[in-house]
């Protein structure tokens, strides 16, 4: 029986950024899904429309405008259906705080934001070797 391919959903304010993320992930097979939205107010816009199919996992930034990427992941917390779903941030910032607060927020991975698209490319992978340990 073939695996089922995973639904990532991914909380990007930058253009540049979100269309070279979107694009890394939608390379890799592993990935069926591809969800895109601009900040973390959208990002729970989402999670909680029963219309759409609940992600396997969940990628933000965290500096983004009207609700940031922690403050995001404390709302998804909070909700039963949704605090199981693998959490990963990815950030250009290394201020030890951030990285902190998403340990204490049971985030999988805290990932530094690449400079290249070939560092972009390897995100899936690190994700996908995550979370199947």
């Amino acid at each position: 029986m073939p695996q089922k391919k995973l639904h990532i959903i991914i909380a990007e304010d930058d253009n540049d950024d979100a269309d070279v993320i979107f694009e890394t992930f939608n390379n890799n097979p592993e990935f069926g899904k591809v969800s895109l939205v601009a900040n973390g107010e959208e990002l729970l816009n989402f999670l909680k429309d029963t219309a759409n199919e609940t992600p396997d996992v969940i990628l933000t930034d965290i500096n983004m405008p009207i609700l940031n990427g922690i403050e995001a992941l404390q709302e998804i917390l909070k909700h039963n259906k949704l605090k199981s779903i693998p959490c990963f941030v990815y950030s250009t910032s290394i201020n030890p705080s951030y990285k902190q607060k998403c340990d204490v927020l049971g985030v999988k991975g805290y990932l530094i934001k690449p400079y290249s698209f070939e560092a972009f490319a390897e995100i899936p992978n690190t994700i996908l070797s995550i979370i199947s340990d």
